[in-house]
């Protein structure tokens, strides 16, 4: 698992890459524009060859994009969704010049409008940034499930997916803060290993293809999206172990999101402690496996 956490690209590309690796990341998320407005940021080919110069020379081995939160590729606003469109679409090239693993999308939301109606816009939206682009993945994450907001449902995913085309350039983006959150209990391993293998069912084999690891400020069900750090909140360290741990995830990047120690977002520290508590989950498979061998063998 290449664990690492979003960081930020100012100052240019290369940045972002000097960031991770102060944070002694595996893998590190950017937003590729402000979050803050509609206008994508433009880089110059050298900042590009630069950036890439940088990652091959560091211990980060994969970076992903994260659409900014203006996004509502779903709105009924038809200047929205066009705004949406373009800057999803100059994401995915930005992710494909850079060699993003992929970008990763909040699919919108229905506000207060029909449901099945703001899946199908969404779906179509989504399908036109892929036809406009040629090689990024998309990340569809899923979400806490508050008001209106689409993908809080291994099954709302799916219905993206497929509207969208189902190709396979589309993915899921699983954040454990939103899970538990939208009523996935991801606190034991017992639990992550039946939620994984409810999203398999629902999306099919190898549509996770990334994570975002954030312990949840509120409970089980609550609804809402309120990031805690590492082990000091409802999922705890005993459930982001068994997250980290859990067998199908071993090979995808997974970006801390938290808000950090001074609220500057997560630092070594923090990265640290999510490879320890990811060692201590594998562990106690090991022990696991181990004694259920041991109960299995038959008595001389």
């Amino acid at each position: 698992m290449l664990i690492g956490a979003h960081v930020s690209p100012a100052g240019g590309l290369p940045k972002a890459i000097e960031r991770g690796v102060e944070r002694g990341c595996r893998a590190i998320q950017i937003f590729n524009q402000s979050p803050r407005m509609w206008r994508p940021s433009v880089y110059p080919a050298e900042d590009i060859a630069a950036f890439r110069e940088a990652m091959a020379a560091s211990p980060v081995d994969a970076v992903l994009i994260h659409a900014v939160y203006l996004l509502n590729c779903a709105s009924e606003d038809a200047d929205i969704r066009s705004k949406s469109l373009a800057s999803l679409t100059h994401s995915l090239r930005v992710g494909a010049a850079i060699g993003a693993a992929g970008v990763v999308l909040h699919p919108g939301s229905a506000k207060t409008g029909d449901v099945g109606q703001a899946l199908a816009r969404a779906s179509a939206t989504i399908a036109e940034a892929l036809a406009d682009s040629e090689t990024c993945e998309l990340h569809l994450e899923n979400t806490a499930g508050a008001g209106g907001t689409l993908g809080r449902s291994f099954e709302q995913l799916a219905e993206l997916i497929d509207g969208a085309g189902g190709g396979e350039r589309l993915g899921v983006c699983l954040d454990s803060c939103h899970l538990l959150a939208s009523g996935y209990d991801v606190r034991s391993q017992r639990g992550v290993g039946s939620v994984l293998r409810a999203a398999t069912r629902s999306l099919g084999r190898g549509r996770v293809r990334s994570l975002h690891l954030n312990d949840s400020q509120t409970p089980l069900g609550s609804n809402r999206d309120r990031h805690a750090n590492i082990g000091a909140g409802e999922i705890g360290e005993a459930g982001v172990s068994a997250f980290l741990s859990a067998p199908g995830l071993q090979r995808l990047p997974c970006v801390l999101e938290t808000p950090g120690a001074n609220r500057e977002g997560p630092g070594r520290e923090e990265v640290e402690l999510a490879g320890r508590l990811r060692e201590r989950g594998i562990a106690a498979r090991r022990r696991a496996s181990a004694k259920r061998k041991s109960a299995r063998a038959p008595s001389p």
